[in-house]
């Protein structure tokens, strides 16, 4: 299933991974001229400058109202949803070695909590069917069930200042951080529940971030910690040379 060209934003008929595409390859240019003639640290120096552009780019072309909608006669991936995780083995919380799962939320925020899978579930509850993007370039359909990422920040109301989120797990230690307006987003949810059960270990049980505004690798499985913070800081897959903004 191919992403639904009718959900990109559009500037003179280019659309908007091609022009993100055009205007990456302005800089590219400089890239490949600074290795060249004034060695790698230049360069190193470009492709800051390039990553913050972009980012840039994104962020202004986030349409923060835009509802992502499945086409018609589309079929739910169900069990043939991917499973990915970096641990060696399909991480599953050990009750009995780490005591009982709880999400922590916390940061900038007047009222940082700590919520027990049954407190997620008594807060207000959404099921979105959506798409998920992969960065491998394919989309499938599932129903995610969960908190809005809105009830949360009401519940521990967040400061002004906080201008990023920062989604941790106990998944190796893997994170990635967001800009907020993606976190803010109508579609975006703690999901404890996938297809109407609730969520299984290979999918990133006890309960994970979803929103079909970020690509797969942003959306955060097995999660432990929820910061809010003034600044971003990476990724597991944004330090190794991923997007760090990661939008569709």
């Amino acid at each position: 299933m191919s992403i639904d060209r009718r959900k990109i934003v559009t500037l003179g008929g280019i659309d908007r991974r091609e022009f993100l595409t055009w205007s990456g390859g302005l800089v590219s240019a400089a890239f490949l001229a600074a290795c060249d003639s004034r060695g790698p640290k230049a360069a190193d120096r470009l492709l800051n400058y390039a990553e913050r552009k972009n980012r840039g780019l994104e962020r202004a072309l986030f349409r923060h109202t835009s509802m992502d909608k499945v086409q018609r006669g589309a079929y739910d991936a169900g069990n043939k949803l991917p499973s990915y995780f970096v641990s060696d083995t399909v991480p599953a919380w050990d009750e009995s070695a780490r005591g009982k799962w709880a999400l922590e939320v916390s940061g900038l925020v007047a009222n940082p909590v700590r919520l027990s899978l049954e407190d997620l579930q008594r807060l207000p509850r959404v099921s979105n069917r959506v798409n998920h993007y992969c960065v491998e370039g394919w989309t499938a359909v599932e129903t995610w069930t969960g908190v809005p990422f809105t009830e949360l920040a009401k519940l521990v109301r967040v400061a002004p200042d906080a201008h990023y989120v920062d989604f941790q797990s106990f998944d190796d230690d893997y994170h990635e951080s967001w800009d907020i307006e993606s976190a803010m987003h109508a579609q975006t949810v703690v999901a404890y529940g996938l297809d109407g059960k609730m969520l299984e270990p290979a999918h990133g049980a006890p309960a994970r971030v979803y929103s079909p505004v970020k690509l797969g690798y942003k959306n955060t499985k097995y999660l432990t910690k929820i910061v809010f913070m003034p600044e971003m800081n990476g990724g597991y897959w944004s330090d190794q040379g991923y997007e760090w903004y990661g939008g569709v």
